[in-house]
């Protein structure tokens, strides 16, 4: 490559086919969709011979409860390929067209089928409490106990067809974000420490954020945020537009707040969240001491956000192709079992996977698979960023969740919330961050695996509560009267700024931007569970590594509970309780603990 030449990403059509998923688990082809999605269309109708009949009998219920579950199973595959197509390429019309389609007939057929919630709300208590006993409902008692529970949440059948009918559009403001930061949005170039010209994008971005030269850092930090200094007004409106339909979503079924109906669906008391946040608030100080620790290892005169992401210890780090990450991701699991590891594998090395970047490939990372699919995994992987590797080992724990919960579940309980599929992700992160110390050989080494710990900890307890902060301040903001106006936002997220990162903290103006680029905060109040997992995790993954007598079968199984109990309730199964502080407490006593560590040696 000469000299000013700009490395550029590939088209999607000159991608290798051995590093794309194979989505014929789903759909074979997109012909093959299309006639799915007109046989799934054309079952719609089927719905209306149920429509006032649930409470004839208990054979009538569980016949219609059969129908559902069959029509939304076929959705999720047809859906989840539509979706998958679409995040190959975010500015392919095809693909889009797909995704809207999908949504369009999901939107008629929530429609069709809205009766069922009323209906069955409508059957006296007492005359539903005796049906659940008998064993034509067997298989949906914990589904029709949890429906019943939301009594009180439930509107009439005419209101609630009316909020199903909403479906197609309550997500705009999602899309409208994900379309502009990712398709719309133009970085340019920036010039590495070597000179070589790389493209902007929001896969690049932490990869330059790592080089060792400061001004690279800095300038990919303004260049990037320029964009979205010239696009804050929009984004600000889409985040204003989320918060917004949070809000009414929440009013209109009775719940006292936002975050009380993001809570409910898990049965997660509010005092877990609010202990979460009162827990990392008091430990900032161990927080801020890192800071002053990592500025002064990098021999800065001043700490901007752009400095916490390259390396303490550069001298040490290490390029790993796929198939070294592979290697290293199965030995670390070692410890869950040669049946884990030998799945794993099969998955890793063939096409489960959607491998490296491309032009307008969706950004970041995720693990989407159904009831009857593989479990693929979108990476956007880079040999010379270490992070890939460990996001490659947690997507896999979300993939292999699914699947273990998948083969031991009916596919009414087969679906397992996000508040536990972050410790089944986070615990494979710490079993590698093990395998890592012990291959350690200097204290250089065990300094830099040290400094990832600390870095992982930071940004998945620290860093995704402020973010939960950040949420439950601006929707309590909205809730108030107070308009989320772009200079609200930022003011907003500016005071959590200031708090997190601390007095010797440089915050530069454009960091207030950050919350625009976030999009979690489109499902909000997701991101808290990022923290707590996290902290379930560094526990449970302790007991098994250390070999504590029933750790590994306890955790398996809770890999294979799916939601056949409540989140809080698998996890107390497993060996830890959430709902007491001491897991969070010991995780953030940890990070402090490493932050001394770090100190001496470096």
């Amino acid at each position: 490559m000469s000299d000013g030449e700009v490395k550029t990403l590939p088209a999607r059509k000159d991608v290798a086919l051995g590093d794309t998923w194979d989505l014929a688990s789903l759909c074979r082809s997109d012909a093959d969709w299309e006639e799915a999605l007109k046989g799934w269309e054309s079952r719609i109708p089927e719905f209306a011979p149920y429509a006032g009949t649930l409470g004839a009998s208990a054979e009538r219920l569980a016949e219609c409860l059969a129908h559902d579950l069959a029509f939304d199973r076929e959705g999720d595959r047809i859906g989840t390929y539509a979706q998958l197509r679409a995040s190959e390429d975010l500015a392919s019309a095809d693909a889009q067209r797909m995704v809207g389609r999908f949504q369009h007939v999901a939107t008629r057929a929530s429609e069709a089928a809205s009766f069922l919630r009323p209906e069955i709300m409508a059957i006296p208590p007492a005359t539903l409490a005796a049906w659940m006993d008998l064993p034509v409902l067997a298989p949906y008692r914990l589904l029709l106990e949890r429906l019943v529970r939301t009594r009180a949440h439930t509107l009439s059948e005419g209101e609630e067809k009316l909020l199903a009918m909403q479906g197609t559009f309550a997500g705009t403001a999602g899309k409208v974000f994900r379309q502009l930061t990712d398709a719309d949005l133009k970085f340019g170039s920036v010039a590495t420490h070597t000179g070589e010209r790389i493209e902007l994008s929001n896969a690049t971005f932490t990869t330059l954020l790592h080089d060792p030269a400061p001004e690279v850092r800095r300038t990919a930090f303004h260049q990037y945020y320029a964009q979205y200094e010239a696009h804050a007004n929009t984004l600000a409106a889409t985040l204003s537009g989320s918060n917004e339909r949070d809000i009414y979503a929440a009013r209109v079924r009775n719940y006292p707040s936002a975050v009380e109906a993001a809570l409910y669906a898990d049965n997660v008391p509010l005092a877990v969240y609010d202990q979460l946040i009162a827990a990392v608030r008091s430990n900032l100080p161990a927080v801020h001491r890192y800071y002053d620790l990592r500025k002064r290892v990098l021999g800065l005169d001043e700490i901007h956000h752009y400095d916490c992401y390259v390396p303490l210890v550069p001298e040490l780090e290490q390029r790993h192709t796929w198939d070294q990450a592979v290697a290293v991701i199965l030995e670390s699991l070692a410890p869950l079992g040669a049946d884990y590891g030998m799945r794993l594998e099969r998955g890793l090395r063939g096409r489960w996977c959607d491998r490296y970047p491309n032009a307008g490939k969706r950004s970041g990372a995720f693990s989407s698979g159904t009831f009857d699919s593989e479990p693929y995994i979108l990476m956007n992987f880079q040999e010379d960023v270490i992070e890939h590797v460990f996001t490659l080992t947690h997507e896999a724990g979300h993939s292999m969740h699914t699947r273990f919960s998948a083969e031991a579940q009916p596919y009414q309980y087969s679906g397992y919330t996000i508040f536990v599929a972050e410790v089944a992700s986070t615990f494979n992160e710490q079993l590698l961050t093990r395998l890592l110390l012990k291959r350690a050989t200097s204290p250089k080494e065990r300094a830099a695996i040290i400094a990832r710990e600390i870095d992982s900890i930071r940004a998945t307890i620290v860093r995704q509560t402020m973010f939960a902060e950040f949420e439950r301040k601006s929707h309590a903001s909205a809730e108030a009267g107070e308009p989320l106006t772009l200079e609200r936002i930022r003011g907003l997220y500016r005071e959590l700024l200031d708090a997190y990162f601390g007095p010797g903290f440089a915050v530069d103006s454009q960091l207030e931007l950050e919350c625009l680029r976030i999009p979690h905060f489109y499902n909000a109040f997701y991101v808290y569970k990022y923290a707590t997992g996290l902290a379930a995790a560094i526990t449970l993954a302790k007991k098994v590594a250390e070999g504590e007598s029933g750790a590994l079968d306890r955790y398996l199984g809770f890999l294979r509970g799916g939601s056949s109990k409540w989140p809080l309730d698998l996890l107390r199964d497993a060996g830890v309780d959430l709902e007491k502080p001491e897991p969070v407490a010991i995780a953030l006593a940890r990070f402090s603990e490493l932050v001394d560590e770090l100190a001496t040696l470096l």
